[in-house]
């Protein structure tokens, strides 16, 4: 396939890197100028902790001049996703679809409302990635599956292609038939360990052996569970303590949660998508979300205090 990474960081140079190992014809499309010049030079580094391989791919600061790729997968900070759609108008050929594996809920809405709804496949994935220095990604993808569904439930032509492409990359995908749900399910990992990793400043080997975190962790998820069966998702994880695990389980000690990472890089987190989005939903089913109220706040004035400077 031609596929195309709009927003590839850390996750997106890993998922790009593994498919154009595999044989597809990949471009990753960043802002982040010394990554692309790397990966230009010597081609993009992707280091699994023990073995480290390079894939040999296209790189660019933006869309402008490329042809549009069968498949364009979107993973951009979920704060920036109606601008860069907009601007990638470009790579939308009569027959691209467009796979989003974006954090939090509600940016395949936004995307369909630049793009059609028709042309987007949603979906989660939890295989790590993270940019050790330009042109070099560490990855995870061991006992980590991706899980990707058409909107509308069904199980399409087009849907099996990019479970096969992404299977062949090494990537283990799923096809589902509620794809809503196991947004939400990759929601309770996601508020497993994001804004305690933000907070405490620890990589996912210290923040996993800490019991007082652990305890709160949990809590966390129970907060999220409670609030998705009250606004009606079909979600199965019934354990709290299962999303906290399998945040950080297979993956080397160093690796930080992407609310961490964009901590230390000064930027903007995720956070109202993600804890945010558990504080929204619960306001509309009527359920307390106490916890979650207040990692919310409290990144946000974290966010706060690194936009005016330490």
């Amino acid at each position: 396939m031609d596929i195309c990474v709009l927003g590839a960081g850390s996750l997106g140079s890993a998922i790009g890197g593994l498919c154009a190992r595999s044989g597809h014809t990949v471009t990753l499309v960043t802002r982040n100028d010394s990554h692309v010049e790397a990966i230009r030079a010597h081609g993009l580094q992707l280091s699994n902790g023990i073995h480290t391989v390079t894939a040999e791919l296209s790189a660019s600061t933006s869309t402008d001049g490329l042809e549009p790729p069968q498949l364009l997968i979107v993973l951009v900070k979920s704060f920036d996703t109606t601008s860069a759609i907009e601007g990638a108008r470009n790579l939308l050929g009569p027959d691209t679809v467009v796979l989003t594996l974006q954090n939090g809920v509600g940016c395949e809405e936004l995307i369909g409302e630049v793009v059609g709804v028709d042309r987007v496949i949603a979906g989660r994935t939890f295989v790590g990635g993270r940019l050790v220095a330009p042109g070099v990604v560490e990855y995870g993808v061991v006992g980590r599956r991706t899980v990707i569904g058409e909107l509308d439930g069904r199980i399409t032509d087009r849907l099996r292609v990019v479970g096969a492409a992404f299977d062949g990359a090494g990537i283990v995908t799923d096809l589902s038939t509620d794809i809503v749900a196991m947004m939400w399910e990759k929601l309770f990992v996601n508020v497993a360990t994001g804004a305690w990793s933000a907070l405490t400043g620890l990589p996912y080997g210290e923040l996993s052996v800490q019991r007082d975190v652990e305890r709160m962790a949990v809590a966390t998820v129970a907060e999220a569970i409670a609030v998705a069966r009250a606004l009606g998702v079909a979600v199965t994880t019934t354990d709290p303590t299962e999303p906290w695990r399998r945040a950080w389980e297979g993956l080397p000690d160093g690796f930080k949660a992407s609310m961490l990472q964009s901590i230390e890089k000064g930027s903007r987190t995720e956070v109202d998508v993600m804890h945010g989005a558990i504080c929204a939903g619960g306001r509309r089913a009527g359920v307390a979300t106490p916890i979650n109220d207040t990692l919310l706040a409290a990144v946000k004035g974290l966010e706060r205090r690194l936009e005016l400077g330490d």
